[in-house]
């Protein structure tokens, strides 16, 4: 299968001519099995999703949870707000429409989620489901701030796992069953060892804390996304020079697997 990165910041987006290279958009990973030429699977709806282009979406959107910076873009996309759209919506936590509805609606957001053009649906997270091109299992993993899923995608005889915010050091049990023998694993890597008090505070990973993790789980190859919206392009040249064995996203990658 194929990864595109179509955005890759943590908290907020991150504009300006320092953030560039390394791009400034939040969360989302289209998916793209052997033989797709349109991913059938997108990962979080962030503002990156806005990269997916302008024909309709007819596929699913896993949500790994609802804070603004991985669901902000979605009524921004005019591939999913298109007539012609098919849009399945997995999102954490019981009654999910109307989670998501607390987040995209007056006083908030001018419309709701029933406002987006196309066939929306929307349904609870967890699990396991099968698709035609891909099979997704979820399971509720450690962040701070309301529910969070990892999502393991199979197809093509690969598994891929997406957590990309994750505080492993404090308890990942369900995170590393779900990670176990992954040919890769997208993971937080927000932040550098020595704000490990701020990574443990808002549930994020160090860099060392997911490598200790994807060691643990086994896990074929590591890649880090979800980078600290302040973190310049020359910074995160810094890091990715640090540790030169492991990947880290950069928005428009794609990555086969």
């Amino acid at each position: 299968m194929r990864l595109h990165f179509l955005g890759v910041r943590g908290s907020t987006p991150a504009p300006g001519a320092e953030f560039t290279r390394w791009g400034g958009h939040t969360s989302c990973v289209a998916v793209l099995p052997d033989g797709c030429a349109a991913p059938p699977l997108v990962l979080d709806a962030g503002t990156g999703i806005r990269n997916l282009g302008p024909a309709p979406f007819r596929g699913v959107i896993a949500l790994s949870h609802l804070h603004w910076d991985h669901v902000q873009g979605l009524p921004f996309s005019r591939a999913c707000d298109h007539p012609d759209a098919e849009v399945e919506l997995i999102v954490p936590g019981e009654a999910p429409l109307e989670l998501l509805t607390r987040a995209f609606s007056p006083p908030h957001f001018p419309i709701e989620p029933s406002g987006l053009r196309g066939a929306v649906s929307v349904t609870s997270a967890g699990g396991s489901r099968k698709h035609p091109a891909f099979e997704l299992r979820q399971a509720e993993v450690t962040h701070k701030g309301g529910i969070t899923v990892g999502t393991r995608v199979e197809c093509d005889g690969v598994a891929v796992v997406y957590l990309p915010d994750h505080a492993p050091q404090l308890g990942s049990s369900a995170a590393e069953e779900l990670c176990r023998g992954a040919d890769l694993i997208v993971h937080d890597g927000q932040f550098r060892p020595e704000e490990q008090a701020l990574a443990d505070d808002y549930g994020h990973a160090t860099v060392t804390d997911a490598l200790a993790f994807a060691e643990r789980c086994g896990a074929g190859r590591l890649l880090l996304t979800h980078h600290a919206p302040g973190r310049t392009d020359d910074q995160l040249d810094a890091v990715a020079k640090e540790w030169p064995d492991v990947r880290f996203a950069r928005e428009g990658d794609v990555v086969t697997v």
